[in-house]
């Protein structure tokens, strides 16, 4: 559906169009969605900030993610996946705790001494490559509440159905291209999808 992840920030930006020249802020998720939201902010002439965030993994398989963590401790977790892979409280404690210093550790490396953006009464745009479970989301739309951003706007290319209908009553806005009834992993919807290094991200918030 799209050819890299460039492409696919060239049509998102397409649909976001309205929102040019107006006291918004973009964050991209990283890695990935740092590229698709470098293109957006450049093509509607928005600022560029990123939002660190951290799967909570499953204890069986790390690859599964039971929830998300946002800066500040704000968490998310799908506790139906959580009791059904046996992760108790106990191990999210000890889990959001080795999280928490991750994100930490990768603001600091992202941002090199910058200050985050201000996002207070901001129209912020969310940016990703795409939404498999939508937890990272989920945590963004709650990091924000707690920012008391004005007007949250999520916006990725792909997604599934039932992420779409997960989020949407929970934002001002969502805007997603494709919704493809076979989703099995995001990268599947892309020609390339090289994995994306740290020092991209630094650089794109950079410029």
């Amino acid at each position: 559906m799209f050819t890299t992840r460039t492409d696919a920030g060239t049509n998102l930006a397409k649909k976001l169009v309205g929102y040019k020249g107006l006291t918004a802020v973009v964050l991209g998720l990283p890695r990935g969605g740092v590229v698709v939201a470098s293109v957006v902010s450049q093509k509607l002439g928005l600022p560029l900030d990123v939002l660190v965030i951290k799967k909570i993994p499953s204890i069986l398989e790390p690859e599964l993610g039971i929830g998300a963590l946002a800066p500040d401790n704000v968490s998310f977790v799908s506790w139906k996946l959580a009791h059904r892979v046996g992760a108790d409280e106990a191990y999210l404690r000890i889990k959001n705790q080795e999280l928490n210093d991750q994100i930490k550790k990768k603001i600091l490396l992202y941002r090199k001494g910058r200050r985050p953006l201000d996002v207070k009464n901001k129209i912020v745009i969310v940016v990703d490559d795409g939404a498999a479970t939508g937890a990272t989301l989920e945590v963004a739309i709650l990091w924000l509440r707690k920012k008391k951003a004005g007007k949250i706007v999520v916006a990725v290319p792909v997604a599934p159905i039932s992420v779409v209908s997960k989020i949407k009553p929970e934002v001002h806005e969502l805007v997603v291209i494709e919704t493809p009834d076979d989703f099995s992993a995001v990268g599947q919807f892309y020609k390339e999808f090289p994995q994306v290094e740290d020092e991209e991200v630094v650089k794109l918030l950079r410029q």
